[in-house]
Protein backbone atom coordinates (compact mmCIF):
# COMPACT_ATOMS: atom_id res chain seq x y z
CA UNK A 1 0.00 0.00 0.00
CA UNK A 2 0.81 3.92 -0.04
CA UNK A 3 2.42 5.79 2.21
CA UNK A 4 -1.24 8.00 1.86
CA UNK A 5 -2.91 4.08 2.10
CA UNK A 6 -0.91 3.35 5.57
CA UNK A 7 -1.64 7.44 6.97
CA UNK A 8 -5.52 6.19 6.31
CA UNK A 9 -5.17 2.43 8.44
CA UNK A 10 -3.68 4.48 11.19
CA UNK A 11 -6.05 7.63 11.34
CA UNK A 12 -8.59 4.30 11.65
CA UNK A 13 -6.69 3.08 14.35
CA UNK A 14 -6.96 5.86 16.09
CA UNK A 15 -10.51 6.76 15.92
CA UNK A 16 -11.08 3.30 17.04
CA UNK A 17 -9.20 3.21 20.18
CA UNK A 18 -9.49 6.34 21.24
CA UNK A 19 -13.63 7.25 20.17
CA UNK A 20 -15.20 4.17 19.90
CA UNK A 21 -13.67 1.45 22.04
CA UNK A 22 -14.77 2.59 25.29
CA UNK A 23 -18.17 4.20 24.01
CA UNK A 24 -19.40 1.26 22.23
CA UNK A 25 -21.83 -0.29 25.23
CA UNK A 26 -23.31 3.48 25.23
CA UNK A 27 -25.15 2.46 21.88
CA UNK A 28 -24.76 -1.64 21.07
CA UNK A 29 -26.60 -2.51 24.72
CA UNK A 30 -29.89 -0.32 23.83
CA UNK A 31 -29.56 -0.77 20.10
CA UNK A 32 -29.15 3.29 19.68
CA UNK A 33 -27.52 4.56 16.07
CA UNK A 34 -24.63 5.70 16.39
CA UNK A 35 -25.24 9.59 15.04
CA UNK A 36 -22.16 10.82 16.58
CA UNK A 37 -19.52 7.86 15.00
CA UNK A 38 -21.30 8.23 11.63
CA UNK A 39 -20.73 12.40 11.76
CA UNK A 40 -16.71 11.94 12.70
CA UNK A 41 -16.44 8.57 9.87
CA UNK A 42 -18.08 11.38 7.30
CA UNK A 43 -15.80 13.94 8.00
CA UNK A 44 -12.68 11.43 8.17
CA UNK A 45 -13.49 10.25 4.79
CA UNK A 46 -14.64 6.71 5.14
CA UNK A 47 -17.64 6.87 3.20
CA UNK A 48 -15.35 7.97 0.11
CA UNK A 49 -12.82 5.25 0.10
CA UNK A 50 -14.12 3.83 -2.62
CA UNK A 51 -14.98 6.88 -4.89
CA UNK A 52 -12.67 8.50 -7.63
CA UNK A 53 -10.40 11.75 -6.33
CA UNK A 54 -12.27 13.67 -9.16
CA UNK A 55 -15.43 13.61 -7.22
CA UNK A 56 -13.58 14.14 -3.80
CA UNK A 57 -13.36 10.74 -2.89
CA UNK A 58 -10.64 8.82 -1.23
CA UNK A 59 -9.94 6.48 -4.41
CA UNK A 60 -8.18 3.41 -1.72
CA UNK A 61 -6.82 0.17 -3.09
CA UNK A 62 -9.18 -2.79 -2.32
CA UNK A 63 -6.44 -3.54 -0.25
CA UNK A 64 -6.69 -0.45 1.79
CA UNK A 65 -10.29 -0.32 1.92
CA UNK A 66 -10.44 -4.11 3.50
CA UNK A 67 -7.68 -2.86 5.90
CA UNK A 68 -9.80 -0.29 6.87
CA UNK A 69 -13.27 -2.26 7.23
CA UNK A 70 -11.13 -4.55 9.93
CA UNK A 71 -9.74 -1.74 12.12
CA UNK A 72 -13.77 -0.40 12.11
CA UNK A 73 -14.80 -3.91 12.73
CA UNK A 74 -11.79 -4.55 15.47
CA UNK A 75 -13.65 -1.68 17.61
CA UNK A 76 -17.51 -2.38 16.64
CA UNK A 77 -18.29 -4.64 13.97
CA UNK A 78 -21.40 -2.26 13.17
CA UNK A 79 -19.56 0.49 12.40
CA UNK A 80 -18.07 -1.15 9.16
CA UNK A 81 -21.57 -2.48 8.57
CA UNK A 82 -22.57 1.31 8.13
CA UNK A 83 -19.84 1.80 5.13
CA UNK A 84 -20.71 -1.86 4.15
CA UNK A 85 -23.15 -1.67 1.12
CA UNK A 86 -22.80 2.27 0.82
CA UNK A 87 -19.40 1.35 -0.37
CA UNK A 88 -20.94 -1.60 -2.61
CA UNK A 89 -23.05 1.07 -4.65
CA UNK A 90 -20.24 3.43 -4.60
CA UNK A 91 -18.15 0.48 -6.48
CA UNK A 92 -20.99 -0.20 -9.00
CA UNK A 93 -21.56 3.79 -10.28
CA UNK A 94 -17.76 4.09 -10.70
CA UNK A 95 -17.81 1.10 -12.50
CA UNK A 96 -20.82 0.61 -14.42
CA UNK A 97 -22.44 4.33 -14.17
CA UNK A 98 -23.53 6.60 -16.49
CA UNK A 99 -21.89 9.85 -16.83
CA UNK A 100 -24.76 11.68 -15.29
CA UNK A 101 -25.09 8.91 -12.53
CA UNK A 102 -21.43 9.03 -11.79
CA UNK A 103 -21.98 13.21 -11.73
CA UNK A 104 -25.18 12.70 -9.54
CA UNK A 105 -24.45 10.55 -6.97
CA UNK A 106 -20.51 9.96 -6.59
CA UNK A 107 -19.74 13.52 -4.83
CA UNK A 108 -22.44 13.51 -2.30
CA UNK A 109 -21.83 9.65 -1.42
CA UNK A 110 -17.79 10.68 -1.34
CA UNK A 111 -18.77 13.08 1.61
CA UNK A 112 -21.67 10.58 2.92
CA UNK A 113 -24.08 13.66 2.73
CA UNK A 114 -25.89 10.58 0.42
CA UNK A 115 -25.87 6.97 1.90
CA UNK A 116 -26.54 4.33 -0.01
CA UNK A 117 -27.30 0.70 0.40
CA UNK A 118 -28.05 -2.95 -1.32
CA UNK A 119 -31.07 -4.03 -1.56
CA UNK A 120 -31.25 -7.84 -2.86
CA UNK A 121 -32.58 -10.21 -0.06
CA UNK A 122 -36.59 -10.75 -0.65
CA UNK A 123 -38.71 -12.44 2.32
CA UNK A 124 -39.39 -15.29 0.11
CA UNK A 125 -36.38 -16.31 -1.21
CA UNK A 126 -33.23 -15.68 0.96
CA UNK A 127 -29.93 -16.59 -1.17
CA UNK A 128 -32.26 -18.17 -4.04
CA UNK A 129 -31.84 -14.70 -6.00
CA UNK A 130 -33.21 -16.50 -9.30
CA UNK A 131 -36.54 -16.84 -7.11
CA UNK A 132 -36.98 -12.71 -7.29
CA UNK A 133 -40.30 -11.19 -6.96
CA UNK A 134 -39.78 -7.24 -7.18
CA UNK A 135 -40.13 -5.95 -10.32
CA UNK A 136 -39.64 -2.93 -12.30
CA UNK A 137 -42.49 -2.34 -15.08
CA UNK A 138 -41.88 -0.05 -18.01
CA UNK A 139 -43.71 2.77 -18.54
CA UNK A 140 -44.45 5.45 -20.70
CA UNK A 141 -41.28 8.12 -19.10
CA UNK A 142 -39.66 5.64 -16.76
CA UNK A 143 -40.86 1.80 -14.83
CA UNK A 144 -43.19 1.23 -12.05
CA UNK A 145 -41.76 -0.94 -8.75
CA UNK A 146 -43.92 -3.30 -6.90
CA UNK A 147 -42.30 -6.11 -4.30
CA UNK A 148 -40.69 -6.19 -1.23
CA UNK A 149 -37.12 -6.65 -0.24
CA UNK A 150 -35.93 -7.80 2.94
CA UNK A 151 -32.86 -7.56 5.97
CA UNK A 152 -31.81 -4.12 4.19
CA UNK A 153 -28.84 -2.97 6.30
CA UNK A 154 -28.74 0.99 6.70
CA UNK A 155 -32.64 1.42 5.52
CA UNK A 156 -33.48 4.22 7.21
CA UNK A 157 -30.36 6.59 7.03
CA UNK A 158 -30.01 5.47 3.37
CA UNK A 159 -31.02 7.96 0.87
CA UNK A 160 -30.16 6.10 -2.20
CA UNK A 161 -31.31 2.09 -2.53
CA UNK A 162 -29.13 0.07 -5.23
CA UNK A 163 -31.97 -2.02 -5.88
CA UNK A 164 -31.57 -5.03 -7.93
CA UNK A 165 -35.02 -6.70 -9.87
CA UNK A 166 -37.19 -7.97 -12.76
CA UNK A 167 -37.46 -5.45 -15.50
CA UNK A 168 -37.98 -8.25 -17.94
CA UNK A 169 -40.08 -11.08 -16.29
CA UNK A 170 -40.15 -13.17 -19.12
CA UNK A 171 -36.36 -13.87 -19.20
CA UNK A 172 -34.92 -17.32 -19.20
CA UNK A 173 -33.11 -17.83 -16.74
CA UNK A 174 -34.60 -15.29 -14.72
CA UNK A 175 -30.92 -13.47 -14.47
CA UNK A 176 -30.89 -12.35 -17.94
CA UNK A 177 -33.96 -9.74 -17.07
CA UNK A 178 -32.93 -8.39 -13.84
CA UNK A 179 -31.29 -4.54 -13.61
CA UNK A 180 -30.11 -2.21 -10.63
CA UNK A 181 -32.44 0.26 -10.08
CA UNK A 182 -31.04 3.26 -8.32
CA UNK A 183 -33.79 4.57 -6.17
CA UNK A 184 -33.89 7.58 -4.41
CA UNK A 185 -34.96 8.83 -1.19
CA UNK A 186 -35.31 12.59 -0.76
CA UNK A 187 -32.33 13.93 2.12
CA UNK A 188 -33.37 14.48 5.52
CA UNK A 189 -36.68 12.49 5.15
CA UNK A 190 -36.22 9.40 6.90
CA UNK A 191 -39.86 8.08 6.03
CA UNK A 192 -41.53 8.55 2.45
CA UNK A 193 -44.70 10.49 2.55
CA UNK A 194 -48.15 7.63 2.85
CA UNK A 195 -49.25 6.78 -0.89
CA UNK A 196 -45.45 7.23 -2.71
CA UNK A 197 -45.10 3.86 -3.28
CA UNK A 198 -42.28 3.06 -1.08
CA UNK A 199 -42.32 2.26 3.40
CA UNK A 200 -39.87 1.27 5.18
CA UNK A 201 -40.20 -0.76 7.98
CA UNK A 202 -39.50 -0.55 11.47
CA UNK A 203 -36.01 -1.83 12.30
CA UNK A 204 -36.30 -5.52 12.88
CA UNK A 205 -34.47 -7.40 16.16
CA UNK A 206 -31.33 -8.90 15.86
CA UNK A 207 -28.78 -10.92 18.19
CA UNK A 208 -25.68 -9.09 17.17
CA UNK A 209 -25.28 -5.91 14.73
CA UNK A 210 -27.19 -3.55 16.83
CA UNK A 211 -27.04 0.37 16.55
CA UNK A 212 -27.25 -0.04 12.87
CA UNK A 213 -30.79 -0.72 11.62
CA UNK A 214 -32.37 -3.57 8.99
CA UNK A 215 -35.09 -3.12 7.73
CA UNK A 216 -37.78 -4.51 5.07
CA UNK A 217 -38.58 -2.21 2.10
CA UNK A 218 -41.91 -2.82 0.19
CA UNK A 219 -42.59 -1.31 -3.17
CA UNK A 220 -46.30 -0.61 -4.00
CA UNK A 221 -46.14 1.31 -7.52
CA UNK A 222 -43.14 3.24 -6.56
CA UNK A 223 -42.53 5.21 -9.98
CA UNK A 224 -38.96 6.07 -11.26
CA UNK A 225 -37.28 7.88 -13.96
CA UNK A 226 -35.86 5.63 -16.85
CA UNK A 227 -32.36 6.63 -16.19
CA UNK A 228 -32.47 4.97 -12.63
CA UNK A 229 -31.37 2.16 -14.22
CA UNK A 230 -27.58 1.84 -13.40
CA UNK A 231 -25.50 2.01 -16.50
CA UNK A 232 -28.20 3.41 -18.56
CA UNK A 233 -29.26 0.02 -20.13
CA UNK A 234 -31.99 -2.36 -18.76
CA UNK A 235 -31.44 -6.05 -18.13
CA UNK A 236 -27.44 -6.30 -17.34
CA UNK A 237 -27.84 -5.83 -13.53
CA UNK A 238 -26.49 -9.55 -12.20
CA UNK A 239 -23.48 -9.24 -14.01
CA UNK A 240 -23.43 -5.99 -12.45
CA UNK A 241 -24.31 -6.82 -9.03
CA UNK A 242 -22.47 -9.83 -9.35
CA UNK A 243 -19.12 -8.08 -9.56
CA UNK A 244 -20.37 -5.68 -6.28
CA UNK A 245 -20.66 -8.65 -4.40
CA UNK A 246 -17.30 -9.36 -5.60
CA UNK A 247 -16.86 -6.21 -3.41
CA UNK A 248 -19.22 -6.99 -0.81
CA UNK A 249 -17.63 -10.31 0.21
CA UNK A 250 -14.10 -8.77 0.60
CA UNK A 251 -16.06 -6.33 2.63
CA UNK A 252 -17.80 -8.56 4.85
CA UNK A 253 -14.45 -11.14 5.32
CA UNK A 254 -13.10 -8.01 6.62
CA UNK A 255 -15.66 -7.58 8.87
CA UNK A 256 -15.02 -10.99 10.04
CA UNK A 257 -11.28 -10.51 10.62
CA UNK A 258 -11.80 -7.25 13.12
CA UNK A 259 -14.01 -9.23 14.92
CA UNK A 260 -11.39 -12.26 15.55
CA UNK A 261 -8.58 -9.96 15.64
CA UNK A 262 -11.03 -8.09 18.94
CA UNK A 263 -11.64 -11.54 20.57
CA UNK A 264 -8.21 -12.50 19.77
CA UNK A 265 -6.56 -9.72 21.59
CA UNK A 266 -9.18 -9.76 24.52
CA UNK A 267 -7.84 -13.40 24.75
CA UNK A 268 -4.24 -12.81 24.66
CA UNK A 269 -4.63 -10.04 27.40
CA UNK A 270 -6.76 -12.25 29.68
CA UNK A 271 -4.67 -15.52 29.29
CA UNK A 272 -1.60 -13.17 30.77
CA UNK A 273 -3.36 -11.59 33.59
CA UNK A 274 -5.99 -14.39 34.80
CA UNK A 275 -3.80 -17.09 37.15
CA UNK A 276 -4.84 -20.89 38.03
CA UNK A 277 -2.67 -23.30 39.84
CA UNK A 278 0.15 -20.67 40.27
CA UNK A 279 0.56 -19.57 36.89
CA UNK A 280 -0.95 -17.43 34.07
CA UNK A 281 -3.22 -19.23 32.02
CA UNK A 282 -1.79 -19.45 28.90
CA UNK A 283 0.96 -21.34 30.31
CA UNK A 284 -1.39 -24.31 30.93
CA UNK A 285 -1.27 -26.00 27.41
CA UNK A 286 -4.77 -26.39 26.75
CA UNK A 287 -5.16 -22.73 27.28
CA UNK A 288 -1.25 -22.01 25.24
CA UNK A 289 -2.94 -24.19 22.71
CA UNK A 290 -6.27 -22.86 22.07
CA UNK A 291 -4.60 -19.10 21.41
CA UNK A 292 -1.93 -20.69 19.24
CA UNK A 293 -5.00 -22.03 16.61
CA UNK A 294 -6.80 -18.74 16.77
CA UNK A 295 -3.84 -16.63 16.25
CA UNK A 296 -2.95 -19.36 13.24
CA UNK A 297 -6.71 -19.27 12.05
CA UNK A 298 -6.59 -15.42 11.85
CA UNK A 299 -3.29 -15.02 9.79
CA UNK A 300 -4.90 -17.69 7.66
CA UNK A 301 -8.36 -15.71 7.09
CA UNK A 302 -6.22 -12.50 6.74
CA UNK A 303 -4.43 -14.03 3.66
CA UNK A 304 -7.30 -15.30 2.06
CA UNK A 305 -8.63 -11.49 2.40
CA UNK A 306 -5.51 -9.74 0.83
CA UNK A 307 -5.64 -12.07 -2.19
CA UNK A 308 -8.81 -11.51 -3.09
CA UNK A 309 -8.56 -7.76 -2.19
CA UNK A 310 -4.91 -8.14 -4.90
CA UNK A 311 -7.36 -9.79 -7.59
CA UNK A 312 -9.61 -7.01 -7.30
CA UNK A 313 -7.30 -4.44 -7.91
CA UNK A 314 -5.54 -5.99 -10.57
CA UNK A 315 -8.73 -6.50 -12.32
CA UNK A 316 -9.11 -10.13 -12.13
CA UNK A 317 -12.49 -11.90 -11.98
CA UNK A 318 -12.37 -12.62 -7.96
CA UNK A 319 -15.31 -14.34 -7.13
CA UNK A 320 -13.73 -17.58 -6.42
CA UNK A 321 -11.23 -15.79 -4.00
CA UNK A 322 -13.80 -13.27 -2.13
CA UNK A 323 -16.04 -16.29 -1.46
CA UNK A 324 -13.12 -18.41 -0.27
CA UNK A 325 -11.87 -15.08 2.21
CA UNK A 326 -15.58 -14.79 3.05
CA UNK A 327 -16.35 -18.28 3.87
CA UNK A 328 -13.41 -18.88 5.87
CA UNK A 329 -13.29 -15.82 7.79
CA UNK A 330 -16.58 -15.75 8.65
CA UNK A 331 -16.40 -19.28 9.90
CA UNK A 332 -12.25 -18.62 11.73
CA UNK A 333 -14.70 -15.10 13.59
CA UNK A 334 -17.12 -17.39 14.90
CA UNK A 335 -14.48 -20.01 16.08
CA UNK A 336 -11.99 -17.66 17.47
CA UNK A 337 -15.21 -15.68 19.58
CA UNK A 338 -16.18 -18.58 20.97
CA UNK A 339 -12.37 -19.58 22.02
CA UNK A 340 -12.38 -16.30 23.64
CA UNK A 341 -15.05 -17.14 25.69
CA UNK A 342 -13.85 -20.20 26.75
CA UNK A 343 -10.34 -18.37 27.68
CA UNK A 344 -12.21 -15.91 30.05
CA UNK A 345 -14.20 -19.14 31.40
CA UNK A 346 -16.92 -17.54 33.35
CA UNK A 347 -16.35 -13.91 33.04
CA UNK A 348 -16.43 -14.54 29.07
CA UNK A 349 -20.50 -15.31 29.29
CA UNK A 350 -20.41 -11.71 31.33
CA UNK A 351 -21.74 -8.49 29.81
CA UNK A 352 -19.20 -6.72 31.41
CA UNK A 353 -16.52 -8.32 28.86
CA UNK A 354 -16.30 -7.65 25.50
CA UNK A 355 -16.07 -11.28 24.41
CA UNK A 356 -19.71 -11.80 24.30
CA UNK A 357 -20.56 -9.39 21.97
CA UNK A 358 -18.09 -10.51 19.55
CA UNK A 359 -19.98 -13.81 19.75
CA UNK A 360 -22.92 -12.01 19.11
CA UNK A 361 -21.34 -10.36 16.05
CA UNK A 362 -19.69 -13.24 14.62
CA UNK A 363 -22.83 -15.06 12.87
CA UNK A 364 -24.24 -12.21 10.70
CA UNK A 365 -20.51 -12.41 8.34
CA UNK A 366 -21.70 -16.22 8.12
CA UNK A 367 -25.31 -15.98 6.83
CA UNK A 368 -24.79 -12.14 5.53
CA UNK A 369 -23.97 -11.54 1.85
CA UNK A 370 -24.37 -14.67 0.46
CA UNK A 371 -24.56 -17.78 3.25
CA UNK A 372 -21.71 -19.67 3.62
CA UNK A 373 -23.30 -22.58 1.71
CA UNK A 374 -23.84 -20.57 -1.16
CA UNK A 375 -20.31 -19.77 -1.23
CA UNK A 376 -19.40 -23.23 -1.57
CA UNK A 377 -21.26 -23.53 -4.79
CA UNK A 378 -19.69 -20.30 -6.24
CA UNK A 379 -16.60 -21.57 -4.97
CA UNK A 380 -16.90 -25.39 -6.59
CA UNK A 381 -18.55 -23.98 -9.54
CA UNK A 382 -15.50 -21.88 -10.19
CA UNK A 383 -13.12 -24.22 -9.59
CA UNK A 384 -14.50 -26.56 -12.05
CA UNK A 385 -14.88 -23.95 -14.77
CA UNK A 386 -11.32 -22.93 -14.26
CA UNK A 387 -9.96 -26.65 -14.26
CA UNK A 388 -12.28 -28.34 -17.40
CA UNK A 389 -10.87 -31.36 -18.79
Amino acid sequence: MTKDEEDMIALVRDFIDQRVVGKVREFDEPDVYPEEFIEEMKQLGFFGLLAPAEYGGVDVSMACFARVCEELARGWMSLAGAIGGHSVITYLIKTFGTQEQKDKYLPQMAEGKIRATMALTEPGGGSDLQAMRTYAAPSDDGYTINGSKTWISNAAHSGLFGLLCLTDRDAKPAHKGMSVILVERSEGSPDLEPGDGFTISKKLPKLGYRGVEACELVFDGLHVPADAVLGGEPNNGWGHMMRGLEVGRIQVASRALGVGQAALEAATKYAQERESFGQPIWKHQSVGNMLANMATKQQAARLLTVDAADKLDHGVRADMEAGMAKLFASETAMEIALDAIRVHGGYGYSKEYDVERYFRDAPLMIVGEGTNEIQRNVIAAQLIARNKI
